[in-house]
């Protein structure tokens, strides 16, 4: 089931693309914004992120593209990445397109960008026969969470163990592509 989202209301011209292999010094700059605004809700450090070469960013795009099992959508404005969705198959069961990275830029936040990022991964998910999203989020990332529900996405009542910080959960939710 998947849900009516509400109507964009962007401030500028924003569009939705898939990641390629020359964008990868834009996903940097984006990947250490989103590490930097929410440090708990991804698996590096704004610090380790810093420290890795550009080359492991190009590498790791087009990795992604030429393994055909994950994919990344980004929102761009006037040039600028402002917002990342990313999809890759659970490895126990290829039905399954496991949501990543979701982040939007701050000030764009509540404009419905977020579902149209989701929207693109869902699509690229029905696209590849896998019929079902899956994410996790930081128990107690209320915020989160009600934007997930407002995009279809139901909680499952799994709780498993944050990956990087001893102490944390994760909920995780679903919903159909």
């Amino acid at each position: 089931m998947t849900s009516t989202i509400a109507p964009v209301r962007h401030p500028a011209p924003v569009t939705i693309a898939r990641v390629r292999v020359p964008d990868a010094a834009r996903m940097r700059a984006l990947r250490l914004e989103m590490l930097a605004d929410s440090p708990l809700a991804f698996l590096e450090t704004v610090a380790d992120a810093a420290a890795r070469p550009h080359e492991d960013f190009r590498a790791q795009i087009a990795h992604n593209i030429r393994s055909g099992l994950a994919v990344q959508f980004v929102a761009v404005e006037d040039g600028r990445f402002v917002g990342h969705a990313g999809g890759i198959v659970l490895a126990s069961d290829r039905r399954v397109t496991v949501i990543f990275a979701v982040y939007v830029t701050p000030r764009l936040r509540g404009t419905g960008l977020v579902g149209e990022l989701i929207e693109a991964v869902a699509r690229w998910s029905r696209d590849e026969r896998r019929p079902e999203l899956m994410l996790e989020v930081v128990t107690g990332n209320d915020r989160a969470v009600r934007a997930y529900e407002r995009l279809g996405f139901r909680d499952t009542g799994i709780r498993v163990p944050h990956p990087t910080l001893p102490g944390l959960t994760e909920l995780q939710m679903r919903r159909r592509a």
